[in-house]
């Protein structure tokens, strides 16, 4: 039985922890504020000016250099190993290793979208517009000022810190795997690329593609007055298509033609547009929509594809492309995949979120892609055989012959125990942090928590705000910067200069 004395003592002694960990912590956010906050938007709108979109070699190497250069200036350690960058803050020899992971690539864009360009890195009235500000380049500069701020101030640490920024999550996605074969994992880490609190599940990411053959012959039986000559939509399956492009030949009564095109315009309502414009029996018809990022703010976009489809619907004489076409429009019911017969609604998880994508061409055909982001407790290979079977009734029922090649059912979703020792910790930084006590986080969005051992999604978005990675226009805040480093240096104090945490993830 435990003593008055034993107990008074204890209670002493984790009080004067807190008084010593709030003084460590005020100390660093201090230094933060005096020294590196004047530094996070010109940093920031530097780094956006790499376009590091996929297959740019350059701008990745020109990243990376300027990483080497910042880091090196910001007095921390900068190793390059291939795919990844790592920068340290050294802890004591033998230290563990407390990972912060980011990501410096980014997702495609149609610049002329944009009000800003995209790759100009502007900073106005407080807001830094360009592709990668809050995904995941802003989170890159956070942890690199944050870091500095600890290394100045210098509480006692307890674990070596190393910022890993990989290089093709938005894309290939095989940094991380690639960087583990040769370099071991940190203990624990926090990856900065999804939302606060902390993300105690993620959503499975899953694809149905299906391809249509010779899709612009047009094959015998009803007819509608148009036939698709070509067809193109969207940028990648995690972007909500803000632009899809059918191209139509008139095979109507001559005459009608005008009233006809003229009928398939529409105009803006809530981000959503049709365009047409006609050059002889031809007609351009363009949907113009909004982007957004399929798994956190599927509900912000405005789906171009879907629009066009509908839009389409009992106008298209019968093709490939045409099958297509009516396929997303059936698949795109809504943003749960209700259309497709998926149903499903976890207590906790949610539903799905489902996003008709993109039209590209392959060899031989075009292909639709839609983005799947799945819910427990359906597995990759039981969303596949639903889908299979869904297809295979759907083609027989519209006389069509899509095909499922390209698909992808290998992910499956992350799940953490929200009673786990490091998910209260985190949630407690947070609260210290801003005043405000969140429920833990399920996300959309997959992240390095994936293809890392022993990590876990830690910020850097707050809750209750639409997040505007993928979107066009991307921005953030330069006060969310800001108040993000705040949460961040809580959580580095609290895990960094403390003891070890053993089995983390377990309450």
């Amino acid at each position: 039985m435990m003593t008055g004395a034993l107990l008074v003592a204890l209670v002493g002694a984790s009080a004067d922890r807190v008084t010593l960990e709030a003084a460590r912590t005020k100390a660093v956010r201090v230094r933060y504020e005096s020294h590196y906050a004047s530094r996070m938007a010109p940093l920031l709108t530097e780094a956006l000016r790499f376009p590091t979109v996929r297959g740019n070699v350059a701008a990745r190497d020109g990243q990376q250099a300027w990483l080497r250069r910042v880091a090196g200036e910001l007095g921390l350690v900068v190793r390059d190993a291939g795919l990844v960058t790592e920068i340290e803050l050294p802890g004591p020899a033998g230290a563990p290793v407390l990972g912060l992971v980011v990501h410096g690539d980014v997702q495609p864009v149609v610049e002329a979208e944009w009000a800003h360009p995209p790759f100009a890195g502007i900073e106005k009235n407080g807001v830094v517009f360009g592709r990668g500000a809050a995904d995941d380049k802003g989170p890159m500069v956070q942890a690199l000022l944050a870091l500095a701020a600890l290394k100045d101030v210098g509480p006692a640490r307890t674990h070596t810190l190393r910022l890993l920024v990989g290089s093709d999550e938005e894309s290939d996605n095989l940094d991380i795997a690639t960087y583990l074969k040769d370099h071991a994992a940190p203990v624990l880490s926090l990856v900065l690329d999804s939302a606060f609190p902390v993300v105690v599940g993620e959503k499975a990411w899953n694809a149905l593609t299906l391809e249509a053959a010779d899709p612009y012959t047009v094959r015998a039986g009803a007819k509608g007055p148009w036939a698709v000559t070509s067809l193109s939509a969207g940028l990648a399956a995690s972007i909500v298509p803000a632009r899809a492009v059918a191209t139509l030949e008139w095979r109507g009564e001559p005459g009608k033609l005008a009233a006809a095109a003229a009928s398939l315009r529409r105009a803006p309502v809530d981000s959503l547009a049709i365009e047409v414009a006609v050059e002889g029996t031809r007609a351009m018809v363009t949907a113009i929509g909004r982007a957004a990022h399929s798994g956190v703010n599927i509900e912000g976009g405005r789906n171009a594809l879907v629009f066009l489809a509908r839009a389409l619907d009992g106008q298209l004489q019968p093709s490939g492309a045409a099958d297509l076409l009516a396929f997303a429009a059936q698949a795109g019911q809504d943003i749960y995949g209700t259309g497709l017969g998926i149903l499903d609604d976890d207590p906790l998880w949610g539903r799905y979120a489902v996003n008709v994508a993109t039209v590209r061409p392959v060899e031989g055909g075009i292909a639709l892609t839609t983005n799947l982001r799945r819910v427990p407790p359906r597995t990759g290979p039981d969303l596949q055989a639903f889908l299979d079977r869904y297809l295979a009734e759907w083609n027989a029922a519209h006389g069509s012959r899509l095909v499922s090649r390209g698909s992808f059912w290998g992910d499956e979703p992350l799940v953490f125990d929200p009673h786990g020792k490091l998910v209260k910790r985190l949630l407690a930084d947070y609260e210290r942090a801003t005043g405000v006590r969140e429920k833990p986080a399920i996300s959309g969005g997959g992240t390095y928590a994936k293809r890392l051992p022993n990590a876990i999604a830690f910020g850097m978005w707050f809750p209750g705000k639409p997040y505007p990675g993928h979107d066009t226009d991307e921005q953030i805040t330069v006060a969310d910067l800001h108040k993000g480093v705040d949460v961040l240096i809580e959580a580095l104090v609290d895990l960094a200069c403390g003891a070890p945490l053993v089995e983390a993830f377990k309450p």
